[in-house]
């Protein structure tokens, strides 16, 4: 179970990265009129959604054979008020994930409308989701 843990750890922090990066670069598109530079740019954040929905895939993966492991059993699941809260948060960000991807195709069609100081504020969701996600985990409120 342990092992589970660190492997499940490492792939959500990867996850993270590339969630705290790409609404960086969505900045960097909003902001940019160079053809160029946007083509760069759009390359880039193809190439990390991608990797990040592949990190994803383990992270995911990992916390369900968690979740079987610590409360699964015949009589189903079985868990604590803060788990239920963890997962609420867990569907956000995959939720956040998907945006990301909407997101980028507006971009790869020329159709965004939205301004860089908006990128910049959607940019912070997912550093509160995780807040969120780790004081569930290491306090256990509920």
């Amino acid at each position: 179970m342990l092992w589970i843990k660190a492997l499940h750890i490492l792939f959500i922090t990867s996850w993270f990265a590339g969630l705290f990066y790409l609404p960086r670069l969505f900045v960097n598109l909003a902001m940019e009129n160079q053809t160029v530079t946007t083509e760069r740019l759009l390359l880039m954040a193809r190439k990390l959604y991608r990797f990040t929905t592949l990190l994803s895939v383990p992270a995911v993966l990992l916390g369900f054979a968690l979740l079987w492991l610590q409360y699964g059993g015949a009589d189903g699941f079985k868990m604590p008020g803060w788990m239920h809260a963890k997962l609420f948060f867990v569907l956000l960000v995959i939720g956040y994930h998907h945006a990301c991807g909407s997101l980028l195709r507006k971009f790869e069609n020329g159709a965004n409308k939205r301004s860089h100081k908006w990128f910049r504020v959607f940019n912070e969701v997912p550093v509160f989701m995780l807040l969120a996600i780790v004081v569930l985990v290491v306090v256990k409120p509920f």
